[in-house]
């Protein structure tokens, strides 16, 4: 199946709608209860694209292209009322999960669930005070998404209400954001650990490919992480406690856990006022790869070049948004290095990838590759790991049946239905159980990364392959669409054509994996916009067309009268205008500058045929 991010997006702002926008009021809340979290991803649903996708912009009335009109109708019968309406829902939102202080909440809620599907789950105000680091990230994401909105919305507000609303919503988002920033940096953690332990050994194990031996593995370790252990030991900036510190001996591992850290230190150098600043952590200070990625995910919204040329952010903020981009970088060097510690056989390729707690998953190697392909993104690819990348990639898409059929009792079938469990170690302290987050969104996760990879390589077949990954799992995604009515429509996730899972009916959208769903199709949009991979053999090949074309031309015009003003002195013209152009897009579009040049030489031998006819017949 093509993607077709225009029509699909446009498609899901039309069923979302009809879904939870009637009698001119917004209905939060789908699969599961209201929560920060849910809500915050379905309104993102709806402000994502209009924010990422210059063409699906709301915020200036006269330019609104007609089909996005549309499909927002239900908001609003004029361009004018549409935005209007998007600021009441946003700050419907902040109402709703602001508390009494005007503290934000981050609570994950009705995400929650035990270690085991069928455990029942304490519902009582300690569950309204667990936080994970998906409730920051994607605040982070709405509020930048929010401010960039009133940003671009402001100069065009003719009414003073409405205008006031506005100057409302930017000041409850960048509160919010300045929490969520807040608790994403308290939750970053390093773990050190000594070799001889249990996740010692697993991360030993994960990263021994063939015959290596301890020694070897031991002096590889050195060479590869004595920087950023020497970094995490001396940096001051990264507050890291004295007892995480890696020992000269001992291995470590850093990233994100799934809330505030239990050893997290109170902050007292910029947002000092916020509780957020000084609030209880209880999560166990190691890493989760799953919480990892989401925070780095919110952090790359951070730095994005977008954001920072819209100058919202206030001093506290810059101040965190540098804190936080210390740690990605440090992050994102320790990750890649550990997915490609072999260089002739990464760990990466040995899937599934086994976490330092030792659970593996084929769902943590597709982290891990999200890592790695933002690594690459940041730094200059080369060809080497794009094409490990791309394998990787294509065997995942197998191993999770995106690519492959679904069989009955499939152990493939748990990537999505019901996901992956993030045990929250540490939850048993505030509610008596260890509680988990599940996590399924493994074939729209596919997409994003397929594509973010495809907009960094010249590689054709590299391009292509991953083209193919990602339209196979827009079609495994197509047969995921909920029904109304008896048809489909476009919001998520039907699992009942599972072998096995027929009798399996929900009523509400999920809006965690619908959500997903738009980030895929942004990024395939992302893509679409980036000029097409250029081939160095056809580059060769258009220089060698335009070089005989060029050629042929001056002769033509060189036999051909100055003061002619026929036909052929018009089609000669036309030539030069063709040749000029394969010129101007010979750099980006080289298979475009080619075409153009096989035309002009098509249109100079048709005019040297004709000469040669006329000398004949003379």
């Amino acid at each position: 199946m093509r993607i077709q991010p225009r029509k699909q997006i446009l498609d899901i702002w039309r069923s979302m709608l009809a879904e939870c926008y009637r009698d001119q009021k917004w209905i939060w809340g789908g699969r599961v209860e209201s929560n920060p979290i849910s809500d915050a991803e379905q309104l993102l649903c709806m402000l994502y694209p209009i924010t990422q996708i210059e063409t699906f912009a709301v915020h200036d009335p006269d330019a609104t292209q007609p089909d996005v009109l549309r499909a927002l109708r239900p908001l609003g019968p004029e361009a004018t009322k549409i935005p209007r309406t998007l600021v009441d829902v946003a700050l419907d939102y902040f109402q709703n999960h602001t508390d009494e202080r005007e503290e934000p909440r981050f609570a994950a809620g009705s995400y929650l669930r035990g270690m085991s599907q069928d455990a029942p789950v304490p519902q009582d105000e300690g569950l309204q005070r667990l936080e994970v680091v998906d409730g920051y990230s994607m605040s982070i994401t709405l509020c930048l998404t929010l401010l960039a909105f009133v940003n671009d919305r402001e100069e065009h507000e003719t009414n003073s209400g409405q205008h006031r609303k506005l100057v409302d919503l930017r000041d409850r988002a960048s509160r919010r954001l300045t929490a969520a920033m807040v608790g994403l940096l308290r939750s970053f953690v390093v773990n050190s650990v000594s070799p001889e332990s249990s996740q010692g050994r697993a991360i030993l194990e994960m990263l021994r490919q063939g015959d290596t031996t301890d020694a070897e593995l031991a002096q590889g370790l050195k060479i590869r992480f004595d920087r950023l252990r020497a970094q995490l030991k001396t940096d001051l900036r990264l507050s890291v406690p004295e007892e995480s510190k890696p020992e000269e001996d001992q291995l470590f591992e850093c990233g994100w856990s799934w809330g505030i850290a239990k050893d997290a230190k109170v902050i007292t150098e910029y947002a000092a006022d916020s509780s957020m600043s000084s609030k209880a952590g209880i999560a166990q200070p190691r890493p989760w790869l799953y919480f990892t990625v989401s925070a780095l995910d919110g952090i790359v919204d951070l730095n994005s070049r977008r954001i920072r040329a819209l100058n919202i952010f206030t001093p506290e903020q810059r101040s965190l948004a540098e804190a936080l981009a210390l740690r990605w970088d440090l992050t994102q060097n320790y990750w890649s290095a550990v997915a490609r510690f072999d260089p002739e056989r990464w760990p990466l390729e040995d899937i599934p990838w086994r976490t330092s707690d030792g659970q593996e998953s084929d769902y943590y190697s597709l982290l891990v590759v999200s890592v790695l392909i933002q690594d690459l993104i940041a730094r200059t690819a080369t060809d080497a790991d794009l094409i490990k990348a791309v394998g990787i990639i294509e065997e995942l898409a197998r191993r999770g049946r995106i690519t492959q059929r679904m069989t009955p009792d499939d152990a493939a079938m748990a990537l999505h239905y019901p996901g992956v469990p993030q045990g929250l170690v540490g939850s048993e302290v505030v509610v008596g159980t260890t509680l988990a987050l599940y996590t399924s969104d493994y074939a729209p996760l596919i997409i994003k990364r397929a594509l973010q990879a495809a907009q960094l390589t010249d590689n054709v077949e590299a391009r292509e392959a991953l083209m193919n990954v990602a339209e196979a799992a827009m079609d495994h995604l197509d047969e995921r669409r909920m029904t109304r009515d008896g048809e489909s429509v476009e919001l998520w996730d039907d699992v009942s054509h599972f072998p096995g899972l027929e009798s399996l009916t929900f009523q509400g959208p999920s809006w965690y994996f619908t959500e997903r769903v738009v980030e895929a199709l942004v990024a395939t949009a992302a893509t679409y916009e980036k000029e097409p991979p250029r081939s160095s053999r056809m580059y060769d090949h258009l220089l060698r067309l335009l070089n005989e074309a060029d050629h042929v031309y001056n002769k033509a015009m060189l036999r051909s009268n100055v003061d002619d003003r026929s036909t052929l002195r018009d089609r000669l013209g036309e030539i030069g205008q063709l040749i000029k152009r394969a010129r101007e897009l010979r750099r980006r579009r080289t298979s475009t500058a080619i075409a153009l040049s096989e035309r002009a030489l098509r249109l100079l031998d048709a005019l040297e045929q004709a000469d040669e006819d006329a000398g004949r017949s003379r």
